[in-house]
C-alpha cells in the first residue's frame, strides 16, 4: 500500500527516539493546498479503530481510512541536500503536483 525508503525509515526512527511516546508515523491527506489535497505527517502515540497499520522495518506507518485510498502505491523518501531537507512523497495517483511537492490532485 505505502512504502518507506531506508533513508526515510532512519529519519523516522530518529524522530521517534526524541518523542518517547510515539508508536508510529501517521501519513495522511487533507483538503487544501494549491492542487486540492495536501500531505501531512505526524508522530502518533495511539491509533483509531479504522486505521490501517503497515509495519516496515522498525517503523509503523498509520493510515486513516479516508487517506489510505489516496496513498496507494506512495513511496515516502527523505532527502537531505543543500537546498533543504525533508520528507518527499512519490504518489502514482497524483495527476498534478505543486512545485514544492506538498499538494496534489488525484
Amino acid at each position: 500500500m505505502i512504502t518507506i525508503t531506508r533513508k526515510a525509515e532512519e529519519r523516522i526512527r530518529e524522530l521517534m527516539q526524541e518523542d518517547k511516546e510515539a508508536t508510529g508515523l501517521r501519513v495522511y491527506v487533507k483538503g487544501g493546498g494549491c492542487h486540492g489535497y495536501q500531505y501531512g505527517m505526524s508522530l502518533e502515540s495511539s491509533m483509531q479503530e479504522d486505521d490501517t497499520v503497515i509495519e516496515q522495518g522498525a517503523v509503523k506507518v498509520i493510515l486513516d481510512s479516508q487517506s489510505a485510498p489516496l496513498l496507494i502505491g506512495t513511496e515516502v523518501d527523505y532527502v537531505d541536500h543543500p537546498q533543504g531537507s525533508g520528507f518527499v512523497m512519490k504518489n502514482p495517483a497524483a495527476k498534478t503536483t505543486c512545485g514544492c511537492g506538498s499538494s496534489f490532485s488525484a
